[in-house]
């Protein structure tokens, strides 16, 4: 089995072509960027790269572009759930069969109120469905948006019943006493937290690193908190993300990488999201560059 990930993640943005279908020569140069300026591995086809608003075919073309390009699969982890539990089998081998250092899955995330049991069926589906290729699998709590919880029994459960198939979680719950709760399961659980204001106490042994949407815009600074134990570095890049409060994260995330990379195509969205607007690019760049500058001066 893979080495469990561990450090700075970037939740990687999926670029997007005129036609709505992934742009995948910019995102084989967005990775590159990313692993090269303070990346220890990549979450691809997550929440902010847009995943469920992708067909299978889409989402297949994405990993495959990757290990065409010769990225180093063996430190990311992709994002392979779905509403479908046939779906998230068919995305999960994939990954397998590709090679990727991990998959991470959504809890099927149309019906709510699923029991355990249910919950239990999904991941038994997926473990026995790739048992030949036995692919680590990360559980992605985000109750918000699935509107169902990896809760801490339940989560000891899967762990009893299917021993080193379940390695760790992604917790963008924003709650950090549920996160040190999910960590303490188990020194081997590699426990994730989607923010960078973590990554101090994380480098302490808590967590296992973070997985954060706005590394994509200060993996350098993040790095410097992880490597070093630099709190001022863990300063600039909360700043940063403090920035996108109260305004929606994946669009401003894609407006802010397209400001930072002179290159506009970069803030495409997938429907049904839609660009930031006029006002929040003003708000956002502007406190970015204040950063930055604060940075070199």
């Amino acid at each position: 089995m893979a080495k469990t990930l561990s450090g700075v993640i970037a939740a990687v943005a999926t670029p997007i072509d005129e036609n709505g279908a992934p742009d995948l020569k910019r995102a084989i140069k967005l990775a590159r960027h990313l692993l090269d300026t303070g990346c220890d591995g990549l979450n691809v086809l997550g929440t902010t790269g847009e995943a469920t608003s992708f067909s299978l075919d889409e989402r297949k073309a994405v990993m495959d572009a990757y290990k065409a390009n010769g990225m180093p699969l063996e430190k990311l982890m992709v994002g392979t759930g779905a509403a479908a539990v046939s779906d998230a089998v068919a995305l999960t081998r994939h990954a397998a069969e590709l090679g990727f250092g991990g998959a991470l899955v959504l809890p099927p995330f149309y019906y709510k109120g699923v029991p355990d049991d249910g919950l239990v069926a999904y991941i038994d589906v997926i473990v026995k469905a790739t048992a030949a290729k036995s692919i680590p699998l990360y559980l992605y709590h985000y109750p918000v948006m699935s509107g169902l919880t990896w809760h801490v029994p339940l989560i000891q459960r899967l762990l009893e019943t299917y021993k080193s198939r379940i390695v760790g979680l992604k917790d963008s719950s924003g709650d950090m006493a549920y996160a040190r709760s999910a960590a303490a399961i188990s020194k081997e659980f590699a426990v994730f937290p989607s923010t960078e204001g973590a990554l101090i106490e994380a480098r302490g042994g808590a967590f296992a690193g973070c997985i954060s949407a706005t590394a994509n815009l200060n993996a350098d600074l993040c790095a410097r908190a992880w490597r070093e134990g630099d709190a001022a570095a863990q300063d600039e890049a909360v700043a940063i993300r403090k920035l996108f409060e109260g305004k929606p994260l994946v669009s401003g995330v894609k407006a802010l990488l397209s400001h930072i990379h002179a290159d506009p195509a970069l803030a495409r969205m997938k429907p049904p999201l839609a660009p930031f607007s006029d006002a929040d690019k003003a708000f956002v760049f502007a406190g970015h560059d204040a950063v930055r500058a604060k940075k070199v001066a």
